[in-house]
């Protein structure tokens, strides 16, 4: 892989072992998984270890080869594999696109190779596995720079949930604004949401910054619509787990909120994803699939019991905002504004190319 710096490296792989930063234990312990099958990443992506769209995608490539890395028999065997593990490690999560993406590219790429056996096809799926891994880092710094180039000194901008390193290849989408930002020396300051029920803004965010030295104060989520109110937000950035194409974007539980407020208050609302995150198939909002979780994030805080044992809860882990609602897509096509059914060509040639 190609020497290009990132801030943080959440995901390594070395010697057919795929190494994860386990995001569960920050900010209080940097502590490492290693897996070595595909059943390992399964678990990782579930329980999130690992989370963050972008992420997730690279974690399943590298899933997909352990997969079948061992496999021994003729390549129609070979290829059923594939498409089993594929399935397997497709349902971990149902919202984030780039996981599905990625199980598609990848065999895809196997499928064009016409009369390779068994350990020639392995040998494609590791390559486009580190391929998909180099690429997300080149797309971030992409969507870094032209994001940056939004806001002025002095601005202050509020992110929802983690859309940083730690939910990228290293360098991010949302915060790969704020550090393409701080490597222009543009002076800026960042608001940071907690993002409950699981605390990725107080715990992956504010951790993330604090590490990077770039100004950031750390707000509980009900505070969003004081703070613009009182005038101390400028621009709004956060990531994307599936955008449909009409521009309707699924993200974070609570970027709704965030989104409506922003408009009330004629805040610039951005989104900063890759084309990766692209669903082609998904014509609007009502055709992503939204995730439910556990009842006990909603009723634990780290392991601690806050409400009634006997409370029910409801723990979709994500919205969908609408596009009317978004002022513009930072990607590595550049921001594209509406009407997005005119942008968004650019991200359909993007990925017809892929």
């Amino acid at each position: 892989m190609k020497n290009l710096r990132t801030p943080f490296s959440p995901i390594r792989f070395r010697n057919d072992t795929l190494y994860l930063l386990d995001q569960r234990k920050l900010p209080g312990q940097e502590k490492w998984m290693s897996c070595r099958t595909s059943r390992d990443v399964w678990r990782a992506i579930r329980t999130m270890v690992v989370r963050g769209a972008p992420v997730i995608g690279i974690a399943a490539g590298y899933g997909l080869y352990l997969g079948i890395r061992s496999f021994r028999g003729t390549r129609e065997g070979f290829l059923a594999k594939l498409a089993r593990e594929a399935r397997y490690l497709d349902s971990s999560r149902p919202t984030a696109r780039n996981l599905a993406y990625a199980l598609e590219r990848i065999i895809s790429r196997v499928k064009r190779c016409h009369g390779g056996q068994a350990g020639q096809l392995k040998r494609i799926v590791r390559e486009e596995a580190l391929k998909i891994h180099e690429d997300d880092i080149v797309l971030c710094r992409k969507i870094g720079n032209y994001g940056s180039k939004l806001f002025k000194r002095g601005d202050s901008i509020l992110t929802h949930c983690n859309a940083g390193g730690l939910a990228t290849s290293g360098y991010g989408t949302a915060l790969a604004v704020f550090y393409a930002l701080q490597e222009k020396k543009v002076p800026f300051s960042v608001f940071v949401d907690e993002t409950r029920p699981l605390l990725q803004g107080a715990r992956l965010t504010a951790w993330e910054l604090t590490k990077s030295r770039i100004p950031c104060r750390l707000i509980c989520d009900n505070m969003a619509a004081s703070v613009m109110r009182a005038g101390k937000i400028d621009g709004v950035v956060v990531g994307a787990d599936r955008i449909a194409m009409n521009g309707d974007t699924a993200n974070k539980i609570g970027t709704y909120g965030v989104a409506v407020l922003a408009k009330a208050h004629g805040i610039p609302f951005y989104i900063a994803a890759p084309s990766t995150t692209f669903d082609l198939l998904a014509k609007t909002g009502k055709d992503i699939p939204i995730e439910e979780r556990p009842s006990h994030e909603v009723s634990h805080v780290q392991g601690k019991l806050l409400a009634p044992k006997t409370i029910k809860t409801f723990n979709p882990a994500f919205d969908v905002t609408p596009f009317s609602y978004i002022r513009g897509f930072i990607t590595e096509a550049g921001v594209l504004r509406p009407p997005f059914k005119k942008s968004f060509l650019k991200i359909r040639k993007l990925l017809k190319k892929k």
